[in-house]
């Protein structure tokens, strides 16, 4: 199942925590704000959302996903 990380704007301090730890999903962009790739495993945007300090990053699933059409 695929799952899509949402970031919440109003949230985001932009310091790039999720990025340092993750760099295989979270990268920056020239504002120092996260773009989380797309495709990610649910597994895998749970732990993007959890390295998350300020509780910026939030799970979506997949909509395809979830109604059943892969």
């Amino acid at each position: 199942m695929s799952a899509r990380v949402v970031v919440d704007w109003t949230r985001c301090d932009g310091h790039g925590v999720c990025a340092a730890l993750l760099p295989e999903h979270v990268s920056l962009d020239e504002w120092g704000y996260p773009v989380v790739e797309d495709g990610l495993t649910l597994r895998e945007a749970r732990q993007v959302v959890q390295v998350c300090p300020v509780l910026a990053l939030r799970v979506e699933r997949d909509r395809a996903s979830a109604s059943g059409r892969a």
